[in-house]
C-alpha cells in the first residue's frame, strides 16, 4: 500500500551524524518529488547524549511535524527505549544488532510494544558500514538505505545527495557511502513485504528548496541589502552568522565574529550610523547583554536589526531546546521608553520576508527592529517551492535619507533630530560637509547636542514616540486561517503557525469548525485591526510555547479582549498538532 504519508525517526548519540543524515534524507525525499518536514532534537554537548531527527513525509505540503512514528531507525539502544511508545501499529524498528543486545529477538519478529504489533529488524548496521565504507561512521548511511528498501523508495535521490555531501571528501569516500547505502537498500528489500507503509517517487515534480527558518531569514536579509553582520556564536541564532559568512565573499558582506554580544550590537550601531544595513543574530542570553546598547540605538535613532532566536531560560536554560518566553522581554528591554518594532515570523516564507522587511522598517522609522524567532522555527526544515520565497517582492526603502543634492542645498546647520510631525527626522550619512553632527547617548536637542531643558526633553520624547503612531499603520493584521465562522478560534504567534494550521485542518475534517488568528507584526501592536477579529470569534484559545501566555496578556493590554483559554507548553519541546488537539478535548 503506497500512502506517501509517514514519519521516519533516526536516533543515536551526538557524533553519530544523526542531524546531517536527517537533513540529507529530507533533501533526497524532496528530490524524489515528496514533501517533507524535518525536525532535529539534540543535546547541548559535542558527543554522547541522545539525538534524533524526525522526518515527516507526504505527497501534500507539510507545515509541522507529528508525533506518531512509522519507522524508527535506532543506532543506539537508548533510541528504542525513548521512542518505542510513538511507533504506530504495524510500524517497524530497524536497529543496529551490533549495538542493541537486550531486545528479546535474535532475528526478525513482531514485538508487542504498548499493545501494538511492531516489526523488529535487527540489522548489523555497523558491520555493514565497516565492510562497505571502511568505517562504522557510515552506519547511518546504511540505515537510510534500509529505509528506502523497506518502503520501496527509489534509491537514486539518496545516491545523488551522497555524491553532493561527500564529494569534497574525495571519490573513495563517495564510493564507500554509495556502497553502504546500496547494501542497506538490499537488506531492507528482504523485509519489504512485512512493512505495510510505502513511499513512491513522484515523477516530474517541480524543483523545491529545503530550508530552515534561519536560512530563510538570512536569505531575506541578504536580498534586503544587509551588508554587515556581527555576532557571537549562540544557539540557535548563530547559524544565521554562519550562513552569511559562507556567502559573504560572493555578495560583499562584512562579517565580524566578536568577543561577546555587547561588542556585536555596538558594532552594528556603528555600521548603522555610517549608513550600512547591519544585523546581529543571537538568542535570549545574548540579547540580555545587548540591552544597554539597544537603548543607545533608540536614543541616537540609528536603524539596526536584531535577530533573536529564542530558547528556554532563564540563564543558560535549555541551550538546544525551544520556547517563546522572550516576548515581553524584547518589548520592554532597556531602560526608559523608545520606539522599537517587533516581528514574529512563523513559517519559512514569513522568515524570508522578515529578513528584508526588517531593514526597511528600521530605516523608515530610524529605530531598532527585533525579529523574534525560536529554536523550532530556526532549525526545523521544510521544502518550499522556488517561487514561495518571493524575491520579486523585495524592495529597499531607506526612508527619510537625504541625498547628496539635498545636502548640497541645505541652508543652515544640519538638524539630525529635527522635530517633525511624523517623528522621523531627515537622516544623512556621515561624510558630507553639511552632514556633521554629534550623536549623543544623553538627551539632546535637534542638533544632537546634550540638552537637559525640561521642555526640550518633553518635545524629544514626543517626537521619538510619534514614530509608533506612524508605524502602527503599516503593521499587518493577524492572518485568518480556516473558515470565517468557527466554534473556536486559536490565537497564535511565531512558530505556532504550522502546528496550529494542521490542528485546524484536522478539526474541520472531523466536523468541528475551527480557525486560527496568527500574529506576525507584534509591535507596535495592530490593535485597531485585531480587536474586531477577536470580537467576532465565538471563543478564543491562545496557543503559546511559554508558561504565562505572554501574547494573550499583550492582547488584553492592547485590545481589552480576554482570551478565554490557553494551551501552553514550556518543557523545551515544540508544540505539535497532537498536543494541541489533546488539550482542546480537555477544554471543550
Amino acid at each position: 500500500m503506497t500512502i506517501n504519508n509517514m514519519t521516519f525517526r533516526l536516533g543515536g548519540a551526538a557524533g553519530d551524524g544523526v542531524e546531517s543524515s536527517g537533513a540529507g534524507l529530507c533533501l533526497a525525499l524532496t528530490r524524489g518529488g515528496l514533501h517533507v518536514f524535518g525536525l532535529p532534537d539534540y543535546h547541548s554537548r559535542i558527543r554522547g547524549g541522545h539525538n534524533f531527527f524526525s522526518v515527516r513525509i507526504s505527497d501534500q505540503p507539510l507545515y509541522s511535524h507529528e508525533e506518531p512514528v512509522h519507522l524508527l531507525l535506532a543506532l543506539t539502544e537508548e533510541t528504542i527505549s525513548r521512542h518505542q511508545d510513538k511507533i504506530v501499529e504495524g510500524g517497524a524498528i530497524v536497529y543496529d544488532s551490533g549495538q542493541v543486545q537486550d531486545l528479546p529477538l535474535h532475528g526478525k519478529g513482531i514485538l508487542a510494544l504498548h499493545g501494538k504489533g511492531i516489526l523488529a529488524l535487527p540489522i548489523p548496521l555497523s558491520e555493514m558500514a565497516k565492510e562497505k565504507a571502511g568505517t562504522e561512521l557510515a552506519r547511518n548511511t546504511v540505515a537510510l538505505g534500509v529505509a528506502a528498501g523497506l518502503t520501496g523508495f527509489d534509491p537514486e535521490p539518496i545516491e545523488s545527495v551522497i555524491r553532493q555531501n561527500f564529494g569534497r571528501k574525495g571519490q573513495a569516500v563517495v564510493d564507500g557511502n554509495l556502497a553502504a547505502s546500496e547494501a542497506g537498500y538490499r537488506e531492507g528489500q528482504k523485509y519489504a513485504a512485512d512493512f505495510p507503509f510505502k513511499l513512491e517517487r513522484i515523477p516530474d515534480a517541480p524543483p523545491r528548496m529545503v530550508l530552515n527558518g534561519n536560512q530563510a531569514f538570512a536569505m531575506g536579509a541578504l536580498a534586503g541589502g544587509c551588508r554587515f553582520v556581527a555576532g557571537y556564536p549562540m544557539t540557535p541564532g548563530s547559524p544565521v552568522l554562519e550562513w552569511m559568512a559562507a556567502h559573504a565573499a560572493d555578495y560583499g558582506v562584512v562579517i565580524a565574529q566578536v568577543e561577546d554580544e555587547i561588542a556585536a550590537i555596538n558594532l552594528i550601531i556603528g555600521a548603522g550610523q555610517a549608513g550600512v544595513r547591519a544585523m546581529a543574530p543571537t538568542s535570549g542570553g545574548g540579547f540580555s547583554l545587548m540591552v544597554e546598547a539597544l537603548g543607545l540605538a533608540g536614543m541616537t535613532e540609528v536603524p539596526i536589526v536584531i535577530y533573536e532566536a529564542q530558547r528556554p531560560g532563564p540563564s543558560t536554560g535549555l541551550a538546544t531546546r525551544t520556547e517563546q518566553g522572550d516576548l515581553w522581554f524584547v518589548l520592554r528591554a532597556s531602560q526608559g521608553e523608545f520606539p522599537r518594532i517587533v516581528l514574529t515570523p512563523g513559517s519559512i516564507e514569513q522568515a524570508f520576508e522578515a529578513g528584508w522587511r526588517a531593514f526597511n522598517l528600521a530605516e523608515r522609522y530610524q529605530c531598532p527592529v527585533i525579529v523574534l524567532s525560536d529554536h523550532f522555527l530556526a532549525t526545523a526544515v521544510r521544502d518550499v517551492d522556488l517561487e514561495a520565497l518571493d524575491f520579486d517582492a523585495v524592495t529597499i526603502d531607506r526612508g527619510e535619507l537625504l541625498s547628496e543634492a539635498e545636502l548640497d542645498a541645505l541652508k543652515g546647520e544640519y538638524k539630525r533630530q529635527a522635530f517633525t510631525e511624523s517623528g522621523i527626522s531627515p537622516r544623512a550619512i556621515p561624510g558630507h560637509p553639511k552632514a556633521v553632527y554629534a550623536p549623543s547617548s544623553d538627551e539632546h536637542n535637534e542638533y544632537g547636542h546634550i540638552e537637559e531643558d525640561a521642555e526640550n526633553r518633553r518635545r524629544m520624547m514626543d517626537k521619538r514616540m510619534r514614530k509608533l503612531e506612524t508605524a502602527v499603520k503599516e503593521m499587518r493584521p493577524p492572518a485568518l486561517y480556516g473558515p470565517e465562522q468557527a466554534d473556536f478560534t486559536f490565537v497564535g504567534w511565531g512558530s505556532t503557525y504550522g502546528p496550529l494550521r494542521e490542528a485546524v485542518d484536522r478539526l474541520n475534517a472531523q466536523g468541528t469548525r475551527a480557525n486560527m488568528l496568527h500574529i506576525v507584526d507584534v509591535w507596535p501592536f495592530p490593535a485597531e485591526s485585531t480587536a474586531p477579529m477577536l470580537a467576532a470569534a465565538r471563543r478564543t484559545i491562545a496557543v503559546e510555547g511559554n508558561y504565562s501566555g505572554q501574547m494573550a496578556d499583550l492582547i488584553r493590554m492592547a485590545t481589552g479582549h480576554q482570551v478565554a483559554d490557553r494551551i501552553l507548553k514550556y518543557d523545551g519541546r515544540p508544540l505539535s498538532p497532537e498536543y494541541i488537539l489533546e488539550n482542546v478535548k480537555r477544554k471543550t
